[in-house]
């Protein structure tokens, strides 16, 4: 960003909303490619969620909607990382929720929009009314230098990448070289941060197996509905805030379950996150307006 439309967004943000700097490619100056974007991550928005840890959830959405096309420079791209509907056993129902959220988001200034499926979307039914909506689970693209790998670690339901996903990740890989900047988005951490809550993926290791030899790699997730960083070696790991509602720091208590919503701070650890990407990643989250 330029610095008057940075300051914009700090205005928004809020100065505490300056979360984490860190070095995203670190072996290389991705300035001198010529880097200079930045996205928006939006995770767990949990479209159809009714439930005390957020009495405004049915507006939720909408208003984080409306902040992020309030920033003085709109990003290049939006990213969902999972859970954009909140489960149902019921496949109407499912597939209405996945069309209200659609409907909801298609109001974002920004046009390019990528989904992934948590498991709230997908583990029912496999991916099934997921793909109706919004396509491959899985998938790649490129952005100003940058290779983005999107990975499905909801559609089994233990929780798995599975064999064919992990070939076709290695396939993807053989054609980059070891000093490309890769980024991969995913719902679930691939490393075990919580396993007794379902804060890992199964065969996530060889997921970072494939991706280790690479010297520029950094991981955006959701599903803990947190920020949290972690470092698998050199590979940098950032989970994103729910939209919806806060879920417990890992191993704080004997259970997980939603933070109890507070009337004072009705915004108190949800939001979005926009990521700047040059030289270094800045996140910065970008809480629900209150308006």
């Amino acid at each position: 960003m330029q610095n008057t439309d940075r300051r914009e967004f700090l205005k928004l943000a809020g100065l505490a909303g300056v979360a984490f700097t860190a070095g995203l490619f670190p072996e290389q100056a991705a300035a001198q490619a010529g880097l200079d974007f930045h996205f928006v991550q939006f995770s767990d928005t949990h479209w159809g969620y009714k439930g005390a840890a957020n009495p405004d959830a049915e507006n939720t959405l909408a208003k984080a909607v409306a902040t992020v096309n309030g920033l003085g420079r709109q990003p290049d791209f939006v990213v969902f990382t999972g859970d954009l509907t909140h489960t149902t056993d019921d496949p109407a129902e499912r597939r209405a929720r996945m069309k209200r959220f659609r409907e909801i988001v298609s109001a974002l200034a920004t046009k390019d929009l990528r989904f992934m499926p948590g498991e709230h979307d997908a583990s029912l039914d496999k991916g099934e009314a997921y793909k109706e909506f919004f396509g491959a689970t899985h998938y790649t693209f490129d952005h100003k230098g940058v290779h983005f790998i999107a990975l499905d670690n909801v559609s089994d339901p233990a929780a798995r990448l599975g064999d064919e996903q992990l070939a076709w990740l290695a396939a993807d890989l053989k054609q980059r070289k070891p000093d490309d900047r890769i980024v991969v988005l995913t719902h679930r951490p691939l490393f075990d941060l919580q396993p007794q809550w379902d804060w890992t993926t199964a065969d996530g290791a060889k997921a970072m197996e494939l991706l280790m030899p690479f010297r520029n790699v950094v991981v955006f997730y959701g599903h803990i509905h947190q920020e949290h960083h972690h470092m698998t070696g050199h590979i940098a790991h950032h989970a994103a805030n729910s939209l919806i509602f806060a879920l417990p720091a890992p191993g704080s208590q004997p259970k997980r379950a939603p933070l109890a919503y507070d009337a004072a701070a009705p915004g108190k650890g949800l939001g979005t996150r926009d990521v700047s990407v040059s030289d270094k990643v800045s996140l910065v989250e970008l809480p629900v307006s209150k308006g």
